[in-house]
């Protein structure tokens, strides 16, 4: 077993470790991310990895999963002395341990240097005898990696749906079109520094009208969306997954769509409308498209 992969099933742990009170504030991820930059021989892949575990909360059965994948990457002494050596290392490196940290990283290498005699269920509280299929059973977001990676909408929906903090009776491919229709929107909605709730009623109504959703569905995919996208995405890649799930006539349609929810705050922006038409692009729509599609919501408006 290589020692990236033993690295990088350790920092898993870590990162559930530090989620074991179900909350991460701001301050502890900045101090996680500052932990974990001390790993070594992590690629850009490997270290995305890593931040699907920081910016959702890990909870007890997938505690477990990750659990079990490091125990099953130490496979010698050498194995479990480096993973020894990185809880040292990466707990000295301020220079300051806090007592929490100390007592965590200790519970860790207790677990690592046992190895061999299965105390590594020391750090998931209740497991009993039904731990082995609760572990077959526990959530793997890294089922969805690519996802993570081009449509953080999608995965995000996704993931809720997978822990039943929602219901969306539609199938795959709708849901995924779904996805890329709300991060697009909310592309548009996030070029002013803040999300209106003018803007995020424009974007529920535009779901309900051309995917049929009930009011509490499109509000679930909306809010979703504009959650996903406060950090950066790519709306290339959006748009252009979107134009190739959709029709002509679909995308022209939707480009009023996102014109209505610009203008959803009563003013249109002149980086909003850039940003539409670098989107109308994507979707690989003229000019005309993007024309008339503005003249449709923004009568008055000097057409360019």
């Amino acid at each position: 077993m290589s020692n990236e992969h033993l690295i990088l099933a350790l920092a898993k742990v870590l990162i559930a470790a530090a989620w074991a009170d179900g909350e991460l504030t701001h301050e502890e991820v900045n101090s996680m991310k500052d932990l974990l930059y001390y790993l070594p021989r992590l690629s850009a892949r490997q270290w995305a990895s890593l931040q699907m575990y920081i910016e959702a909360p890990v909870d007890e059965a997938e505690r477990a999963r990750l659990v079990e994948d490091l125990r099953d990457t130490i496979r010698s002494p050498e194995d479990r002395d480096l993973a020894l050596k990185t809880l040292d290392e990466m707990l000295w490196a301020d220079g300051e341990v806090t007592e929490e940290e100390e007592r965590v990283v200790t519970e860790i290498k207790s677990a690592v240097e046992s190895v061999d005699i299965s105390l590594l269920s020391r750090l998931v509280k209740g497991m009993t005898a039904r731990r082995a299929q609760a572990v077959a059973d526990a959530p793997n977001r890294e089922d969805y990696f690519e996802d993570f990676v081009k449509n953080k909408v999608y995965y995000g929906i996704r993931r809720r749906l997978d822990l039943g903090e929602a219901a969306l009776d539609v199938g795959e491919d709708v849901l995924r079109t779904l996805s890329l229709a709300g991060g697009v929107m909310a592309q548009v909605a996030w070029v002013n520094p803040k999300v209106t709730d003018a803007e995020v009623a424009a974007m529920v109504d535009a779901l309900q009208t051309y995917w049929h959703l009930a009011p509490e569905q499109a509000a679930f995919v909306a809010g979703v969306a504009i959650s996903e996208t406060a950090s950066l995405l790519d709306r290339y890649r959006l748009a252009r997954r979107f134009a190739d799930a959709c029709g002509y006539k679909e995308r022209a349609e939707f480009l009023a769509v996102l014109f209505a929810v610009a203008a959803a705050d009563g003013h249109v922006t002149v980086d909003e409308i850039e940003e539409i038409r670098a989107i109308a692009r994507s979707l690989k729509l003229s000019h005309e498209d993007f024309i008339d599609a503005k003249l449709e919501v923004l009568h008055d408006e000097p057409q360019q």
